[in-house]
């Protein structure tokens, strides 16, 4: 008998501190007179109207176990039913040791084992591929908890504009054995010449944090280069179309479209590139802000939550991060 995974529990986690455009536009436009007013440009661009902040107290853990639960009790099953644990995440707890190891002992997940995935907004995706992997090659195992957290906010400076982006959040997804799909197929694509766009670049081997690079802002994060719109605009429509001839359905069939919560003109264009009406790609940026590793999950859940998935619907999962890594899956829930 095939093994395959399948999706039996979503759930997510948002903050409740919430942060309104009028209150970045305000902090940056203290900072730099006048930089406020690009907040309302993104605003128009983006679709994102406010995002929600953890207490500073918190770390991305917090977050994780929260959405962690939640989809545990949606999938009717207790933290230790769990085999294995993947976080995705670039904002975690510490650089080491995994902020995966820490979930599980919050959680109380004492027979799993965990490990972390760091391609940013592609993590979920990625992950969701690997722990498919894991129940179609081990006998033994039974469910994975698959995890999207993200908390860069807090790494953020706040007076940056780029922080108009950043909002706190977690997702996840309970994945079973099954002998039918379920996963369907994985799609990857990555272009490393982009790694010193968009990141933090000091507190690693490549640059260990000091006096220096805290006070010169390197250990926060920043955007040091801007994409090309390409990157999205033509990866996402190509990942979707690697699925699509690799798992045996055309992007007609697909009921369902999720893209890393960012843009939603991105997500319009992509959309048109693929020939699918743009209701078929649900979206929660307007309301939560970009969540970033998290942010796919969150989606995922909010759509299963509000009835745009039944059961049996074929579902296309991908996401694009820093470096960049862009990952895509298909699914039947």
């Amino acid at each position: 008998m095939e093994r395959y995974a399948r999706v039996i529990g979503t759930g997510q986690y948002i903050p409740e501190i919430e942060v309104t455009n009028d209150e970045i536009a305000a902090r940056v436009d203290k900072a730099k007179p006048g930089l406020g007013a690009v907040v309302y440009k993104f605003e128009q661009n983006s679709g994102i109207r406010r995002r929600f902040y953890a207490p500073r107290e918190w770390a991305t853990s917090d977050l994780a176990v929260r959405a962690a639960q939640a989809a545990l009790d949606d999938a009717g099953l207790k933290p230790e039913d769990i085999d294995l644990i993947i976080l995705g995440t670039d904002s975690p707890d510490y650089m080491t040791p995994a902020t995966s190891v820490v979930v599980q002992h919050k959680l109380g997940a004492a027979n799993a084992g965990t490990y972390d995935v760091g391609c940013a907004c592609a993590s979920f995706p990625t992950a969701m591929a690997a722990g498919a992997g894991h129940l179609a090659t081990n006998k033994w195992m039974k469910n994975v908890l698959v995890i999207g957290a993200y908390m860069m906010s807090k790494l953020a400076d706040p007076v940056d504009l780029m922080s108009f982006f950043y909002g706190d959040g977690a997702g996840a997804a309970v994945l079973n054995v099954g002998d039918k799909p379920g996963f369907i197929t994985s799609s990857f694509l990555a272009d490393g010449q982009y790694y010193k766009a968009w990141g933090i670049y000091s507190g690693g081997t490549a640059e260990p944090a000091t006096c220096e690079s805290v006070e010169a802002g390197r250990t926060k994060v920043r955007l040091v280069d801007k994409y090309p719109a390409e990157v999205n605009h033509e990866g996402w429509p190509k990942l979707a179309r690697m699925l699509a001839q690799r798992g045996g359905f055309t992007l007609d069939d697909v009921d369902a479209f999720i893209f890393t919560q960012v843009n939603q003109g991105s997500v319009g264009i992509v959309m048109e590139a693929l020939g699918q009406a743009v209701e078929k790609a649900h979206c929660i940026m307007g309301n939560v802000g970009y969540t970033g590793s998290a942010c796919i999950p969150m989606a995922l859940d909010d759509a299963m939550k509000k009835g745009k998935m039944k059961p049996n619907d074929l579902v296309v999962l991908i996401g694009s991060g820093v470096g960049y890594n862009q990952a895509g899956v298909a699914f039947r829930m």
